[in-house]
């Protein structure tokens, strides 16, 4: 005979089955102050309020039962999947797991893009002309963008900051 489960299956009210006399019991238990409250024997046949199911008509099982799951397409099928796919031992990413690997990802992107614009600053910074200077930044969206960076002298300054107005076309 095999043994009784360490913990057996309670029902939502706290009911187990005593595995030594198979009868339904609440097990007992030990309150805050360290005190045991004693097992309490629950009589054949009562079901209490909290194990009461919701009732279902025999209609509204069976649409229950044919539902189809939450976000299905009627008419769609899935595409069907290679052998190589379905005989791999990877098994289906977890909601957790595929956010974190999106989080991830767009992390390598931002890492990569900074270190672009760092360069383009360090050169403006080491004291080019304004011509080359120009030729190397990104057009800027605005004027205010070109105003707030520094350059070697203010005449050569003034003139790429006119320039640049001139290709916006603002007078």
């Amino acid at each position: 005979m095999s043994r009784p489960p360490i913990n057996p299956d309670k029902t939502v009210a706290g009911i187990a089955l005593d595995p030594q006399t198979l009868e339904r019991v609440i097990p007992e238990s030990r309150r805050p102050d360290g005190t045991v409250r004693k097992q309490i024997k629950i009589r054949p046949g009562f079901t209490p309020q909290e194990d009461v199911r919701k009732f279902r008509g025999t209609r509204q099982a069976q649409m229950d039962a044919n539902a189809l799951p939450k976000g299905h397409i009627i008419g769609w099928a899935p595409p069907p999947q290679s052998t190589a796919a379905a005989s791999g031992s990877a098994k289906p990413l977890s909601k957790a797991a595929k956010k974190n690997a999106k989080r991830r990802e767009k992390k390598a992107e931002q890492a990569s893009v900074p270190d672009d614009w760092e360069d383009d600053d360090e050169e403006a910074k080491a004291g080019e002309t304004g011509e080359t200077a120009a030729k190397a930044e990104p057009k800027p969206a605005s004027s205010s963008t070109a105003t707030t960076k520094p350059s070697g002298s203010g005449d050569a300054h003034v003139e790429e900051l006119s320039s640049k107005l001139g290709k916006l076309g603002v007078k």
